[in-house]
């Protein structure tokens, strides 16, 4: 089975290099082959991969020593179990989706080849990280999938707000990325391996161990090396307060939006911290702090998808908030049940950003809700599929997110770690909050009056969700969105919004189909079967949530029909009645309302001001220190004292000099004198002595 995991790894890094180096060469049509053959034959090598080892066949080993340090090996090697199995299926099917509605969405980009080398590169990066047996393999993957994220995100780089975005995104995951590092290099120091195996087998025997980082306290070295490792994975899977970056990575193409949030980079941090569960079972300490930061994340970013009114950003702060459902499910040591959730939430939120994306065409790259309205019946297969997704995200019972979002509630209730109790209320207010925004966007954007073919309302800035530049028109941007108010964006006078073509709506119903069962199917082996038995710990003792899980569970159909009678469900109802009432019964209402709590608005609008603190404390306080060492170092100490110091010490010295060159022979005869007189005097006090 070597050469299939080898396949499943490298197949889309091959597309990437002909699409990104040949592409000029091979022309549009074989250079998304080349990418889309690639991320295919990666699938089916997934899919055989799951099968081999759902009959019990897994893989542990290296393939490649890099290096050998002071007897530590930097290898290349494979972990393959059903977690790697699990998020090798999901990586490369929803790539494979996004290949395909690429070709419909860039169809005339000028950077198309590029665009495809690009996602095929990420795809690569991906894979190599949830394959991974050891900490190097993970890293390199880590930072690979950061990188060309930063191409991403950046792809329209003539556009000033793209090129803010992908520096913002590249700069957070850096903060995250330096305590990643921080907890790897604890690790190395002393555990002695970056081998998975061989570190989780040493943790139980460290989990008394402590460190010194300053003064005399000590500190629980496993809960320090856990926080470092949960950092790099808030600065990855977007986590308060590292979480400014992802509505940002909207300025980037729709398909991409989709690769990031749905099942590529968001996602490594869940899968880290799943595949640590060894070492982060061993501090409560560090559980508690995984599941109060997922509980802030869930809670109030789903606040801020209230008052986003561009079509990506309602559902990019949707995914905010469920990967802090996620993040809680880690905590709650759940960590089945994140992954289960990180799966049904690809496939619906990949789901909701493509049908956003055909809404985008149809609306001729209008991405302002407000200028929509009745889309239904000019574009019915996206509607379908967006209610599809919509349902799902909100756990409707039966649909797949229903399923996972009801056990993460359900595993903050019965965890015992510090923040558990704030963070099974904050999952809970968190439904009503995902409903109602969820369903403002829906109620907006298909059902009511037409508000689009008449004076629109102004894009407002980039920074703050401004419309997408023409993706899939046939030109890349020539100005920021603060600049290009003379380019057309929306429908015309007249002129109807339209369906997408056929290469764009496949993947949207091929991906409606998980999203309605692939919770019910796999809920039972994939949480209370063993199916990752041997692969995630869990000490039920200390935190016994999945227990009390698998005590109440009673089948998917049992479990879906006792939906319809929980808290969660009626929360869910009334967000999404509350939707209803004020966008299309009394839409003139969330005027009022926000004029009311207009203070509560602007804060919400504002982002919190997590933006303005980090430009002012951060980017500010940089500045300062910049301006800092260039007047007290470079212009005060470098030049005034080195340079121009030393020089006037010359000038001052010379000065005193010259005043005994006279030139006269007597002034010389007298200085001579006098000096040797001096040593004579110096001789006789060392004779003395």
């Amino acid at each position: 089975m070597k050469t299939i995991y080898l396949v499943a790894a490298f197949a889309p890094l091959v597309g990437a290099i002909l699409a990104g180096l040949f592409g000029r060469f091979l022309g549009r049509r074989l250079s998304h082959w080349a990418c889309i053959l690639g991320v295919a034959v990666s699938f089916f090598a997934s899919v055989a991969v799951l099968r081999d080892v759902l009959a019990g066949n897994t893989f542990n080993g290296p393939l490649y020593t890099w290096a050998v340090l002071g007897g530590v090996r930097m290898e290349v090697g494979f972990l393959i179990d059903t977690l790697t199995a699990t998020m090798m299926c999901v990586v490369t099917f929803v790539s494979l989706m996004v290949h395909v509605y690429t070709i419909g969405y860039m169809a005339d980009d000028p950077g198309y080849q590029r665009f495809f080398a690009y996602i095929s590169l990420f795809t690569f990066a991906m894979m190599m990280l949830v394959m991974a047996n050891n900490f190097l393999q993970l890293f390199f993957g880590w930072e690979a999938v950061g990188l060309v994220s930063y191409l991403l995100i950046g792809f329209w780089y003539t556009r000033d707000s793209a090129i803010y975005a992908n520096l913002k995104a590249f700069l957070v995951n850096r903060v995250g990325d330096f305590g990643f590092l921080l907890g790897i290099g604890l690790v190395l120091a002393h555990f002695g391996s970056l081998d998975y195996a061989t570190v989780f087998k040493a943790a139980p025997g460290l989990a008394g161990s402590t460190i010194s980082i300053w003064g005399a306290a000590e500190w629980s070295l496993l809960t320090v090396t856990c926080i470092c490792l949960f950092i790099g994975a808030m600065g990855k899977s977007a986590q308060v307060p590292l979480h400014v970056w992802l509505p940002d990575s909207m300025e980037g193409p729709t398909p991409i939006s989709a690769l990031i949030h749905a099942a590529t980079m968001v996602t490594a941090g869940i899968f880290m911290v799943s595949r640590m569960s060894p070492l982060f079972e061993l501090s409560d300490t560090a559980l508690g702090f995984v599941i109060t930061i997922g509980a802030i994340t869930a809670l109030f970013m789903g606040f801020l998808g209230i008052v986003q009114n561009d079509i990506k950003r309602v559902v990019a702060y949707s995914t905010l908030s469920q990967l802090g459902y996620m993040t809680v499910a880690l905590g709650a040591s759940a960590y089945s049940v994140a992954i289960f959730h990180l799966m049904t939430h690809a496939f619906f939120k990949a789901l909701l950003f493509l049908a956003a994306g055909s809404v985008i065409i149809g609306m001729h790259h209008d991405q302002d809700i407000r200028n929509m309205g009745g889309l239904r019946k000019y574009m019915p297969v996206t509607w379908i599929t967006s209610l599809i997704g919509s349902l799902a995200l909100i756990g409707t019972p039966f649909l797949s997110g229903f399923y996972s979002k009801e056990n993460i509630i359900e595993a903050a209730k019965h965890a015992t770690v510090p923040g558990a109790g704030f963070a099974y209320w904050a999952t809970l207010i968190g439904v009503f909050v995902t409903a109602f925004y969820s369903f403002r966007m829906y109620f907006l954007v298909f059902h009511g009056a037409e508000r689009f073919g008449h004076a629109h309302a102004p894009h407002p800035p980039a920074s703050a969700g401004g419309a997408e530049v023409r993706a899939g028109s046939g030109h890349e941007p020539e100005h920021d969105d603060h600049h290009d108010h003379d380019e057309h964006h929306g429908l015309a006078p007249g002129q109807k919004p339209h369906e997408s073509p056929s290469v764009v709506t496949a993947p949207l119903i091929l991906l409606s189909i998980p999203s309605l069962v692939i919770g019910m199917l796999v809920i039972q082996p994939m949480l209370f079967g063993g199916y990752f038995d041997g692969v995630i710990t869990v000490l039920a003792d200390r935190h016994p949530a999945m227990r009390e899980l698998a005590e109440e569970f009673h089948g998917a159909i049992a479990m879906g029909l006792h939906g319809f009678v929980t808290l969660p469900f009626w929360l869910m109802v009334a967000g999404v009645a509350s939707a209803y009432y004020l966008y299309l019964v009394n839409p003139a209402l969330p005027a009022r309302i926000r004029g009311a709590f207009s203070g509560v608005h602007r804060l919400l609008e504002n982002k919190y001001y997590f933006d303005r603190f980090n430009e002012i404390f951060f980017a500010g306080g940089a500045r300062a220190l910049g301006r800092g060492l260039w007047n007290g170092g470079d212009r005060a100490l470098i030049d005034g004292v080195a340079v121009n110091g030393s020089a006037r010490l010359v000038g001052w010295v010379a000065g005193i000099v010259r005043q005994v060159q006279t030139g006269y022979v007597y002034h010389y005869a007298i200085t001579m004198i006098l000096g040797v007189a001096f040593l004579l005097g110096w001789f006789l006090l060392l004779i003395r002595r």
